[in-house]
């Protein structure tokens, strides 16, 4: 019999990160991360078969498109015997709830049972995601920077910085190829961006915020996540983007990590081909499904 239940205690979060990471290793987490992405809405679940968890979900609410976003994982050994669905049925019943009728859901392109699934469940592929990897070397050198153009770190002011930042955030996130409308929330921001705030930078020029690059903390140790890459749309064009990567991939030097990932959409194709110009490598690629709820 499977038997579901509301992630509430330290254990829960343990299993459902323990989960996540063995289905997902490329995107590995830790109970504390899990925690830390905890926000109104949100509701997370484990499966068990017998007592044992097999299985995690989670849904909430998207950040584009006016739709839920919802992910069942279930142990390989475990599949196909109807834990996924379980997952699915009661994730979607809180979506609803939610007043959302539609959903976002992401799976890798390199795993076809996950894309026969999604599509099982009346869901279609409408854009995807490319991550992209650089190894970290020694000695990484400082950007130069473009004229009167100062990068100022955000770990002595990190709310304060994210503030200012925001309205350049909004533009970015405004002009973001994605398959409907980008609904992102300042308190989403003030929370998840920038938490390696000594490797996140803002650039300024004239005293006023042009640009903006986040970096992020991973369960994986010695690896960071590029978070929003963004310069103001009146001074794009002008070397501000690669100056504030090349910042953090010396910071990332001077501080012992071995590898920085980052993700863009498609329709991004710049952004990749500055990624690739600095040395970061095409990896995987994570497809996009939409459709109504199940």
């Amino acid at each position: 019999m499977i038997e579901l239940r509301v992630v509430a205690t330290d254990a829960d979060y343990d299993s459902w990160a323990a989960i996540k990471t063995a289905v997902v290793p490329n995107e590995p987490t830790t109970a504390e991360l899990v925690r830390a992405g905890d926000e109104d809405g949100r509701l997370l679940l484990l499966a068990a078969v017998d007592g044992a968890d097999v299985g995690c979900g989670v849904a909430g609410l998207s950040d584009f498109g006016g739709r839920a976003f919802m992910a069942a994982r279930v142990l390989a050994e475990w599949r196909g015997r109807g834990v996924g669905t379980e997952l699915v049925r009661a994730l979607s019943e809180h979506a609803r709830a939610l007043g959302r009728t539609g959903v976002n859901a992401f799976v890798y392109a390199d795993e076809p049972h996950s894309i026969a699934f999604a599509e099982h469940l009346g869901l279609a592929e409408v854009d995807y995601q490319l991550e992209q990897r650089r190894t970290v070397g020694s000695g990484e050198a400082a950007p130069v920077l473009p004229h009167g153009m100062r990068l100022e770190p955000l770990d002595a002011r990190r709310e304060e910085l994210l503030r200012e930042a925001w309205p350049v955030a909004v533009e970015g996130y405004e002009d973001m190829p994605l398959p409907g409308p980008v609904t992102y929330r300042l308190e989403v921001w003030l929370r998840d961006e920038a938490t390696l705030p000594a490797g996140s930078f803002v650039a300024k020029q004239g005293g006023e915020v042009v640009g903006y690059a986040g970096l992020l903390e991973q369960a994986d140790p010695g690896v960071a996540e590029h978070g929003l890459t963004v310069v103001r749309r009146d001074r794009r064009g002008r070397g501000i983007g690669r100056a504030l990567k090349l910042a953090q991939i010396h910071w990332a030097s001077r501080s012992g990590l071995r590898e920085l990932r980052t993700w863009t959409q498609k329709g991004n194709e710049p952004m990749q081909a500055l990624n690739r110009s600095l040395g970061y490598v095409d990896r995987a690629r994570v497809l996009t499904m939409q459709g109504p709820l199940p």
